[in-house]
């Protein structure tokens, strides 16, 4: 038999076409064909063993499905993060319960057990499982070899034993098996890490089981505490489950995205590794989090900054400030990005990269949101200590020096730093959070120098970021261009969302960058961001306009957007990063980003709904 790009079979599904799995340490995407093409073992940021998705021929995947033609669907087991992907054929139904078992902190956490449970659930069916790792991105050799009857996959750098319930061979590289099920019988595949204390050890369908009720428990004790009673509960809650598969446990760390260099354009170079922590993105998830009053997660997440992120790396501060934009789900600081020249991208879509240079911009946005999300978790979670409110303060100080100068902007672009609106905009917010807080809880504060900075960044916004011309504000300082960023504005209550100038952005912005409820981040044609190619629309920006339309007061047309902007969730209701012309999706898959904004989309049209 043979593996990914077998005859009769595509050599590679849509993006959309996958359901995450994961255990809070790590995750893996599961196609709609039964499939495991995506997975770093161990942690979100390692090397790839699964990665058939970046190159159908070297990635290296773990084939699972009846060996018969079938119709195929996928659905989360309810209120779970349990994945199940069910096959129909001419003589019976079959299914694949993938999940990763949620475990403590001790020696079995250190296991990253992936367990695929294989249910006849009617008739009759043969299966075929293909086990072909490739480790290290598909650059590091491996033999297989049998420890306790198990075969175990061997690298320099890793080890995985496969146990399974069935009779499984193996040619010294690959693993596979070809059985039969009939209706009511099962057969269990598990993949572990092993070596130190870890040992290959069965998994027994029994134990499968008990793992399976398990990790449904967890999963639904987790999101019993969510608040939420709005509209749209059952989509919002998926994307609270989403941000919760994204968040590493043992630092508290929210990583962007699960993956690497699914490309924004098919044949494109906007291709990035988005498996670390954005300032920006977790300080949004937070404020998402806490929405639905998740406090856990939120103070795990004060935890890494604490811990990781507040210290600037010697020599850095002059150029890109006290905090850099990313950090490793570990708190590391270097992340240099490299090209895997070796493998041939998504359907072609070469460059694939491992790190990400972006880490040395200076993105004065990234305040702002941090300093807002830890005013959020003051005011719903829990008072800010006396150490952390000295950092607050320090940073604060630092935004008040530095505040007007160009930067690369919340877009990451490489074309030059620029005086982006949008950047003032969140050091503005920054400065104003920080004296909410000292307000309120009468924390001391150089409250004269610092209220004399927010006014001066507000106005600069209101003399320099307003065009007459365009009747709208703007990208950057005395400009001409539009920019979706700039639905931020009402969202952070710098400006009332029924102000006249802000009115006639809005619809300045619909006119120009939403096609259809999607909206444009920005057009690269008038504002080179000095990349090639072209992009789909941000979903993030999406859910921003419904936002904004709600706040507006033209609720309305917001619950249009936002119902139509559900349609172009995949089959599971998660969202890449962009979409595509045709509705395809684009971009690393799922995105934290996407979600939260959802999340905060449907709170606040909910609430102008009534």
């Amino acid at each position: 038999m043979r593996g990914p790009g077998s005859a009769g079979t595509p050599r590679y599904l849509p993006v959309s076409e996958h359901g995450l799995i994961g255990d809070l340490r790590s995750a893996a995407l599961v196609g709609t064909n039964g499939t495991i093409d995506w997975y770093c073992c161990a942690r979100f940021d390692a090397p790839s063993v699964f990665a058939s998705i970046l190159d159908a021929e070297k990635g290296g995947s773990f084939e699972l499905a009846p060996d018969v033609p079938t119709d195929t669907k996928q659905f989360y087991f309810p209120d779970t993060n349990v994945l199940i992907t069910r096959f129909f054929a001419d003589d019976g139904v079959g299914e694949i319960q993938d999940f990763m078992p949620i475990v403590d902190t001790s020696r079995e956490a250190d296991r990253h057990r992936l367990i695929r449970r294989v249910v006849c659930v009617r008739g009759s069916l043969p299966f075929r499982a293909y086990v072909s790792p490739r480790f290290d991105y598909g650059a590091e050799p491996h033999t297989v070899r049998t420890e306790h009857d198990c075969p175990v996959f061997e690298s320099a750098s890793l080890s995985l034993a496969l146990t399974s319930s069935v009779p499984v061979e193996n040619d010294g590289r690959d693993v596979w098996s070809l059985f039969k099920l009939h209706e009511g019988e099962s057969a269990v595949f598990a993949l572990d890490q092993v070596g130190g204390e870890v040992a290959p050890r069965a998994c027994a369908v029994a134990e499968a089981a008990e793992l399976f009720e398990a990790t449904v428990r967890y999963w639904r004790r987790w999101l019993s505490t969510s608040r939420y009673r709005g509209r749209w509960r059952e989509m919002v809650h998926r994307s609270a489950l989403t941000l919760k598969l994204l968040t590493y446990a043992p630092t508290g760390a929210i990583v962007a995205a699960p993956t690497t260099s699914l490309p924004e354009q098919i044949g494109g170079e906007r291709n990035w590794d988005y498996r670390y922590v954005w300032i920006r993105d977790a300080a949004f998830c937070v404020y998402a989090l806490l929405r639905l009053g998740f406090t856990d997660e939120a103070q795990a997440f004060m935890r890494f900054l604490i811990e990781h992120a507040y210290l600037s790396s010697p020599g850095k501060e002059r150029s890109t400030g006290p905090l850099q934009i990313m950090y490793g789900i570990d708190g590391r600081r270097d992340l240099p990005e490299r090209k895997m020249a070796h493998l041939e991208g998504y359907r072609g879509s070469a460059p694939v990269r491992v790190g990400n240079d972006a880490v040395g911009q200076l993105q004065l946005d990234i305040y702002g949101a941090l300093i807002d999300s830890i005013y959020l978790y003051d005011k719903w979670g829990e008072p800010i200590s006396s150490a952390h409110w000295d950092t607050v303060c320090d940073l604060v100080d630092w935004v008040c020096e530095n505040w007007d100068q160009p930067d690369e902007g919340i877009w990451e672009t490489r074309g030059g730093r620029k005086n982006f609106l949008y950047s003032r905009l969140m050091c503005w917010v920054a400065i104003e959070r920080a004296m909410r807080m000292a307000q309120r809880r009468g924390l001391p504060a150089d409250m004269t120098r610092w209220g004399r900075a927010r006014d001066s960044i507000y106005r600069q916004i209101m003399r320099r970021g307003w065009s007459a011309e365009r009747n709208a504000f703007v990208q950057h300082l005395d400009d001409e261009v539009l920019d979706a960023s700039l639905l931020m504005m009402p969202l952070a209550k710098f400006i009332s969302p029924t102000d006249p100038k802000w009115l006639s952005t809005l619809d300045a912005l619909g006119e120009e960058l939403v096609s259809d409820s999607l909206v444009y981040r920005y057009d690269p044609q008038a504002s080179p961001d000095g990349l090639r190619g072209e992009e789909g629309t941000f979903s993030i920006c999406s859910f921003w306009y419904v936002e904004a339309l709600s706040r507006a007061g033209r609720t309305e047309d917001a619950q249009l957007a936002f119902e139509k902007m559900l349609t172009y969730a995949n089959h599971l209701g998660l969202y890449a990063e962009e979409i595509g012309h045709t509705g395809e999706q684009k971009g690393n898959f799922p995105q934290a980003f996407t979600h939260l904004a959802l999340i905060s989309a449907a709170f606040n049209l909910d609430r102008a709904l009534g």
